[in-house]
């Protein structure tokens, strides 16, 4: 596959695991930031392949082939996020980008290699979940702190919002994966929340919380 066919493979995927549905090719075009007959062009491509079905009007779908090479490309993805924060000192709103060059680096035996030097890691640096190389993920039980009603306490497990500026943000705020979070309260004007972190208390808008996975404890 090209650079391009694995980019669209991981996008179709990435929507898929939001929507559960079959995917328009509009929503492929906003999100790739594409023409949306380019995309059509493509998806008729990988359906050549084998790799995605798609009848017209009715959306875009993985095949089989396709949903596993999708999980291939967001495995080397998220194992390279987890190599440059933990090796090479890199912060979790850094690598993103490099990562996604990365992941475009066909050896399968160096994947493996450097998921068993990493000790066969199960998220990445943003809590999201790495599949093992037979395409298994781990499933974790989690739910948006906006979702969470006042004394309800939970740990901080991912993040909804990737972006650089909300990491850079929580990295202020001294919120990371682990942090113990409680809901002390929510302002029923703004539906902002009063959290404790860590013991610290913070206040925090609807869409910081909107954009913070917790795991309930």
């Amino acid at each position: 596959m090209t650079f391009s066919e694995e980019n669209y493979l991981k996008t179709i995927y990435h929507i898929t695991v939001v929507s559960h549905s079959e995917v328009s090719t509009n929503a492929i075009a906003e999100m790739m930031e594409t023409k949306a007959s380019s995309v059509t062009d493509m998806i008729k491509k990988l359906a050549e392949k084998d790799l995605v079905n798609y009848k017209k009007y009715q959306g875009v779908s993985l095949t089989e082939a396709g949903k596993l090479a999708a999980k291939m490309i967001v495995r080397k993805h998220r194992l390279w996020e987890v190599f440059l924060v933990e090796k090479l000192d890199f912060s979790w709103d850094e690598v993103h980008d490099i990562a996604e060059q990365l992941e475009h680096i066909k050896s399968e035996q160096l994947i493996n290699k450097l998921d068993d030097f990493l000790g066969n890691p199960t998220t990445d640096p943003h809590g999201d979940p790495i599949p093992s190389r037979d395409g298994q993920i781990l499933k974790i039980e989690k739910q948006l702190l906006s979702e969470l009603s006042a004394n309800q306490k939970g740990i901080c497990v991912g993040v909804k919002d990737t972006s650089s500026e909300f990491l850079k943000y929580l990295d202020k705020q001294k919120i990371a994966l682990g942090s113990k979070i409680e809901v002390l309260g929510k302002e029923t004007f703004d539906l902002s929340f009063k959290i404790k972190v860590d013991g610290i208390v913070l206040t925090i808008s609807n869409k910081i919380a909107s954009n913070l996975f917790v795991e309930t404890t």
